[in-house]
C-alpha cells in the first residue's frame, strides 16, 4: 500500500453465522484494540463497523458488525476487505521503535549480500516473514534494524 497515512490492521476473511456478522483476521497487537478503532474501509463507513467480540481467548480472529449487512449472503460479499486506521492513531513510538509498515522499501542484507527489497510482510503463524520484491521469503525473527541505513540485516 502506498498512502503511508493509513495501516493496514485486518481484513474481513469470512461470514460469521447467519445475521451477517463477519470474522475480522487481526494484524493489531491486541485484537480487543478493535473496540476502539476508527475503522477505515473502501466499503463502508467508518461509523458502520462495529466490535462484537473475540472469537477465543487466544485467537487473533474477531467477530465483528457492518450496518446494512443483514445476513450470511452480503456478509460473504466484504470477504478479502482490508481494514485500515488512520496512521495517527497509533502509539507514538520511542527511541528505535519501528512499525513494520515503516520498514516497506528497506534493503535487505544476509552475510553481507544484498538480497532484495521488502515489499510487505507475513504471518502465517510460525513468525513474521519478509517479502521480498523478487518474490523471495526470509524470516523475520531474529533480524536486525538499521532505522538510519534503512537495511535489515537477517539471519
Amino acid at each position: 500500500m502506498n498512502d503511508t497515512s493509513k495501516i493496514l490492521v485486518g481484513k474481513i476473511v469470512a461470514p460469521q453465522g447467519i445475521r451477517g456478522e463477519v470474522r475480522v483476521q487481526t494484524y493489531s497487537e491486541n485484537p480487543m484494540d478493535f473496540k476502539h478503532f476508527d475503522v477505515l474501509c473502501s466499503k463502508f463507513k467508518s461509523s458502520e463497523f462495529h466490535f462484537v467480540r473475540r472469537l477465543n481467548p487466544t485467537s487473533d480472529v474477531i467477530i465483528a458488525r457492518i450496518d446494512g449487512i443483514a445476513d450470511r449472503n452480503a456478509a460473504e460479499t466484504l470477504r478479502g476487505t482490508e481494514l485500515f486506521i488512520s496512521r495517527d492513531a497509533l502509539p507514538k513510538l520511542g527511541a528505535d521503535e519501528y512499525y513494520q509498515s515503516d520498514l516497506i522499501g528497506f534493503t535487505v542484507m544476509r552475510d553481507g549480500e544484498n538480497i532484495g527489497r521488502v515489499v510487505c510482510f507475513q504471518n502465517y503463524g510460525a513468525g513474521d516473514i519478509i517479502e521480498l520484491e523478487n518474490g523471495d521469503m526470509v524470516s523475520f525473527i531474529g533480524a536486525n534494524v538499521d532505522l538510519n541505513e534503512k537495511i535489515i540485516v537477517v539471519k
